[in-house]
């Protein structure tokens, strides 16, 4: 009966072993002996050898494959290879992305080779699909992604470990003994990988630096930065150079400007902010008139093209605001003192002038270079405060400009913005950054205020480059802050979930398809699935990013639009005044593929900044609950998985998994049309937006994990 029973199950294995045979030599770059195809299939036991030259034989009989030279086989068929970066996961598998494939090509861990995640592979396609996403095989790695990891190091009597923080690395690095450069158990690292040899599992490598130890604060923070390639601090020759722009603004400049000192300005601002990018000035023109000025930061006055300074700017691209501590674009001397908007100081600005009457309407409109006097600085909360009050230091100006903002919000959600008003989470930090509390920021009117001046500015600026006088659109080179209409798929998933909560989507056109997103998150406020449903639908939406090749503004509902107020902390507002000024000064710019090349730079660095951002938030968010095991929370379903499910904190928005083995009720399985786990037996359902009451199983503040279990 035994022999049997194996035997019937040989048959699927020989057919598996073959493909995989015929797999590795079409995708072969070289001709393969019987002991590579062996080696590299991880076959080793002496009967499964025998079977894989039993197959080459077979192969060669059908002329599936040839002999190259005495004992060396390859394919009959010229292979067709493919290029792209493999993103790996926990299992060691990945996902290739190719700029000549549609979709992302599914990279087995076992026809993984020696990849890390990041890495510029070429692969071939198997023939296989996972999913709906075509199988792969990597023949050669091209370029590491990147030459040094971030981790903690494990050790015991006798080998030495780095496990990278970042899981999608795929693999442990192996540290020998004179590599560990004073190393010890615990310790949080960055490594340089040294070798893969052929037969080994993991990559060796050397420790480049020791950090501090894993879990504590400073050593985890600066753990993140390295982890994202992000700078601790400004080079020398940096800061020295910085040192010596003067501080007092030079008469000559001010008469090359427009004269604005005497025009009432204020900045709003968060409560703990420093660099103050932006101001509004207002004064009466006429009857139901109003001049009303966005005021920003000339920073381009003060970073040369060229220079040292324009060089590190370039290279960070933006300023990363971590949970603790602000990794700025510029120096301090620059982003907090020399441009910074500060009250009853004159500053330099660069500006965009707008005649507005009381329908909100732009009669007029003015760019170029100006000098201001900030007359105060409102905090969001004091301006909040003279809103709702409707009194305080100049209120009256204060309540037109927010009169005038709710007209003009209304007029871009009737043309097609879509509102997202998410809640932001913050903590609250005692002397040694501990977090003591949690609060939730919202965007209330004064906030809403300075965002319509922002988009209104970033707006006009952007359609007086792109567009002619006769609203064709233009020619010249410039940086647009484009959005794509969402992708079909990701909107019908969308309007699939939403249908089930008793809410409707028109998906007939992009503009019916805005509207009916207003629709869904005007109504679902204050219900339990507000925050499932707005979090999936930013998840829905496409992602925004720079370019010279403008296509609009879909979320916002914009035909023009770019980044023009922000530039202490933004590079691409920098590159925004530059191309502004040359064309008012009527220069023809010619350099587009330079321009395009910094959008990317650009766009990428943003992404890294936000990744770094979040990786902050989640540390913070489990040194949050550290003793808090055992403890009691409400939490919502905030994602579901074949290996469980995420749940967050109502109280703190803190994220962690149910594991599918916690759930011994019944076998789950995961229903991706409708975002649930469903179980076999019972048909119980958890689904994202369910509410649950969980309780704190683990909190690892190492690996930055939390673990719950249901009540």
């Amino acid at each position: 009966m035994k022999k049997r029973r194996n035997s019937a199950k040989n048959p699927p294995n020989l057919k598996a072993l073959k493909r995989s045979v015929v797999e590795l030599c079409n995708g072969a770059v070289k001709p393969l002996t019987h002991k590579d195809i062996c080696r590299l299939l991880q076959v080793k036991d002496k009967i499964a050898r025998h079977q894989v030259l039993f197959i080459i034989k077979n192969l060669l009989t059908d002329g599936t494959l040839k002999e190259i030279g005495h004992g060396k086989y390859g394919s009959n068929k010229s292979p067709e290879f493919y290029e792209g970066k493999i993103e790996k996961i926990a299992s060691g598998a990945g996902y290739v992305i190719c700029d000549d494939l549609e979709t992302d090509v599914f990279i087995s861990a076992r026809n993984s080779g020696q990849t890390l995640g990041g890495d510029k592979v070429r692969i071939i396609l198997t023939g296989g699909h996972t999913g709906k996403n075509p199988e792969g095989l990597v023949v050669e790695v091209i370029e590491r992604g990147r030459k040094e990891f971030v981790g903690n190091m494990r050790m015991d009597a006798r080998n030495s470990f780095m496990t990278p923080d970042n899981s999608r690395i795929g693999t442990d690095f192996y540290i020998s003994k004179e590599k560990l450069n004073g190393a010890k158990n615990g310790d949080k690292v960055i490594v340089k990988i040294l070798d893969w040899p052929k037969k080994a599992k993991s990559p060796f490598a050397e420790v480049s630096k020791i950090i501090g130890v894993a879990g504590e604060h400073h050593a985890e923070i600066h753990a993140i930065l390295a982890e994202f390639g992000l700078p601790y601090e400004f080079p020398e020759a940096v800061e020295e150079y910085v040192e010596s722009i003067p501080e007092e603004i030079q008469e000559a400049e001010i008469k090359k400007r427009r004269d604005m000192r005497k025009v009432l300005a204020f900045t709003i601002d968060p409560h703990d902010a420093k660099d103050f990018d932006d101001a509004l000035s207002i004064e009466k023109v006429g009857d139901d008139k109003w001049e009303i000025g966005i005021h920003i930061a000339d920073v381009s006055h003060y970073v040369e093209e060229g220079s040292l300074l324009n060089d590190e700017a370039y290279e960070r691209a933006t300023s990363v605001y971590l949970v603790d501590r602000v990794v700025p674009m510029l120096p301090e001397k620059l982003s907090n003192k020399v441009c910074s908007l500060r009250p009853h100081e004159e500053k330099l600005c660069f500006s965009a002038v707008f005649t507005i009457n009381k329908e909100a309407e732009v009669v007029d409109e003015w760019f170029g270079r100006t000098v201001i006097y900030s007359d105060h600085r409102f905090t969001y909360e004091d301006a909040q405060e003279v809103i709702e009050n409707k009194e305080g230091k100049f209120s009256e100006e204060i309540l037109l400009m927010d009169k005038l903002a709710k007209i003009m919000r209304a007029k871009r959600v009737d043309e097609g913005a879509i509102t997202f008003d998410r809640v932001e989470v913050k903590f609250r930090l005692d002397e040694v950054n501990n977090p003591t509390g949690v609060y939730f920021k919202h965007a209330k009117d004064a906030n809403k205020l300075i965002e319509e001046f922002m988009l209104l500015a970033n707006r006009r600026v952007a359609a007086f480059i792109g567009r002619n006088i006769d609203g064709a659109p233009s020619k010249k080179p410039f940086v647009y802050r484009i959005h794509d209409v969402p992708d079909p798929e990701k909107i019908g998933t969308f309007s699939t979930f939403v249908h089930q909560f008793g809410y409707h989507m028109n998906l007939q056109s992009p503009g019916e398809i805005a509207n009916s997103m207003n629709r869904v998150l005007a109504d679902v406020v204050g219900k339990r699935e507000e925050n499932m449903v707005e979090l999936l639908a930013i998840r829905t939406m496409s992602k925004a990013k720079y370019t010279v090749e403008n296509i609009g503004h879909y979320g916002l509902g914009f035909d023009y639009y770019t980044h023009f107020t922000s530039p202490i902390r933004r590079w691409p507002d920098v590159m925004v005044h530059r191309l502004l000024q040359r064309y008012l000064d009527g220069e023809k710019v010619k350099e587009k593929d330079a321009i395009e090349e910094q959008c990317k730079h650009s766009s990428a660095m943003e992404k890294l900044s936000t990744d770094a951002e979040r990786a902050s938030i989640k540390y913070m968010q489990v040194k949050y609950l550290v003793g808090k095991e055992g403890e009691e929370f409400n939490a919502v379903v905030s994602g579901v998985t074949e290996f469980g499910m995420f749940v967050e904190l109502e109280e703190s928005l803190c994220e962690g998994l149910v594991s599918m083995r916690d759930l011994k009720d019944d076998h789950y399985e995961l229903n991706r049309e409708t975002f649930s786990l469903v179980g076999r037996k019972n048909g119980k359902k958890f689904q994202l937006g369910d509410q649950l009451r969980v309780r704190v199983r683990n909190v690892d503040l190492v690996k930055k994990q939390l673990d719950f279990e249901l009540v």
